[in-house]
């Protein structure tokens, strides 16, 4: 019997050295239901995600995504999500087409299927009047519409997005939520994303757990979270959250923790 969560986490820890980027975070999310995790830069909301997509491995806890152990069926996990991070994916020299079909290829997407599996996701994204040009002439939006292409081409039960529009004009911000939009309300995909745009959270998602230091503060709907900190707006919880975080630290912490983190990237490559 199918599971009632896509994603489950519990007591999961990521350490790096003897700094702890994310500490014992559990959560469970719905299938089907738009998750928002937010915090200040730092708070641990990337290692989550890089977790849970088996790009790192995590120190302690554990985590299943889409019914896979992230530790020991890395495999599945990979084969039922599509992510979409930070940093640019798509090769600008190719089309969008030749991206998407670099993407079925890698998805183990049988070949009979990935011409009609390419156009679907096209489409879906309203980018198949320029399939086939290079990507190197899109705009920063539709870039990212194909980027959330490649994701959901293998049709993935759980969609992970880290910071989807940031750099994005607002009138691109408001494509790509469209798209977004259409992801949840008719492929009913489970979303997980990282945002630091409250207006994006109360847009596109349901619930939201709020990040400090690696540590879950609160989690919720957006009307409880609000509740709990006494305020009518998101952008207010976290323009608190990020003055007590600059508060919290001296600037040679503050420097110690950016060495740590740039030591910790290129470690990992």
């Amino acid at each position: 019997m199918a599971s009632e969560y896509s994603v489950e986490l519990e007591g999961l820890t990521k350490r790096f050295g003897d700094f702890t980027a994310v500490d014992d975070v559990s959560f469970r999310v719905k299938s089907g239901e738009s998750f928002a995790l937010i915090g200040p830069n730092g708070a641990g909301k990337s290692t989550i995600i890089k977790m849970l997509t088996s790009l790192t491995q995590s120190t302690s806890g554990s985590a299943r995504v889409a019914g896979f152990d992230i530790k020991t069926q890395s495999d599945g996990v990979r084969l039922n999500i599509g992510y979409i991070p930070q940093l640019l994916c798509a090769d600008g020299a190719l089309t969008a087409y030749e991206n998407l079909l670099l993407s079925a290829r890698l998805y183990r997407i049988p070949p009979k299927e990935h011409v009609s599996r390419i156009k679907e996701s096209l489409h879906a994204m309203d980018l198949s009047d320029v399939a086939d040009q290079r990507v190197r002439s899109f705009s920063g939006g539709m870039v990212r519409r194909l980027e959330i292409a490649q994701s959901m081409l293998h049709r993935p039960s759980v969609i992970f997005m880290d910071e989807p529009t940031v750099g994005l004009d607002p009138s691109a911000r408001n494509t790509v939520w469209k798209h977004v939009r259409r992801l949840r309300d008719e492929y009913k995909v489970t979303i997980i994303m990282t945002t630091h745009y409250m207006a994006e959270v109360e847009e596109l998602c349901s619930r939201l757990a709020i990040l400090h230091h690696g540590k879950i503060v609160t989690i919720g709907s957006i009307a409880d979270v609000k509740k709990s900190f006494g305020s009518e707006a998101l952008d207010d919880v976290f323009e608190r959250l990020a003055q007590a975080t600059a508060q919290g630290k001296t600037a040679k912490e503050n420097y110690r923790e950016i060495g740590r983190n740039r030591r910790s990237i290129a470690k990992r490559g």
